[in-house]
């Protein structure tokens, strides 16, 4: 089980953050990227299991920024509040907080990101400007950033069933970003969630498995 902590940022105002450990000597550190909806119940267990995994992992409470201790529901009122919450945070600052956050955990050794969602997108962001090494699970602003010369490598999950990333959109990173892992698979948006219809449990284990090899590579010691 993690703890909550109080993490400094860039700017004047510290923002929580959910931090859970290894057991032993960590293998390096990650910083987990959260959905729309806040570091909620789901976040924090992707943090645990990161940790049971041998990484410290650190999910910061960027709408900590707006509104303390927000966690939205998966309903369509939570969805749109939380695309309203990404909207004014905006990537810089969310990208700024990510920087803070790996370096409140730099002891842990070499620090890596995985985002979801959004937080896709941030991760994604991450390597390209902060130079971690990053996984982005089904981030579907990727595009814009795609012409960016990343600093790091990254490797993307997407589903092949998600609408909000179609095919074609998929195909871009291919092209714009040959030298960087690309996986789809059989399921929709969010299937690595494991709350709601979208959780496709063999798609989340098979990147999982990949996600762990990728940090293995380049970041445990």
């Amino acid at each position: 089980m993690g703890k909550q902590i109080s993490l400094n940022t860039t700017r004047t105002q510290c923002i929580g953050a959910y931090l859970a450990e290894p057991a032993g000597k960590p293998r390096g550190g990650l910083v987990v990227i959260q959905e729309i909806f806040g570091v909620n119940a789901h976040i924090r267990s992707v943090a645990d299991h990161f940790a049971a995994l041998g990484y410290t992992a650190i999910a910061p409470a960027f709408f900590d920024h707006l509104e303390t201790g927000l966690e939205l529901g998966y309903d369509q009122a939570g969805m749109a509040e939380g695309k309203k919450l990404v909207a004014e945070l905006g990537l810089e600052r969310a990208l700024e907080d990510v920087a803070s956050a790996a370096e409140a955990i730099a002891s842990a050794g070499k620090i890596g990101t995985v985002g979801y969602c959004w937080g896709g997108t941030v991760a994604f962001l991450a390597a390209l400007r902060l130079g971690l090494p990053s996984v982005s699970y089904y981030g579907a602003r990727n595009v814009p950033f795609l012409g960016e010369t990343a600093k790091a490598p990254v490797m993307f999950h997407f589903g092949e069933k998600d609408q909000s990333i179609p095919p074609e959109m998929v195909e871009k990173h291919r092209q714009m970003q040959p030298q960087m892992a690309l996986f789809t698979y059989p399921a929709d948006h969010a299937f690595n969630r494991d709350v709601g219809d979208h959780y496709d449990e063999a798609s989340a284990k098979l990147a999982l498995q990949r996600t762990m090899a990728f940090f293995d590579k380049n970041l445990a010691a």
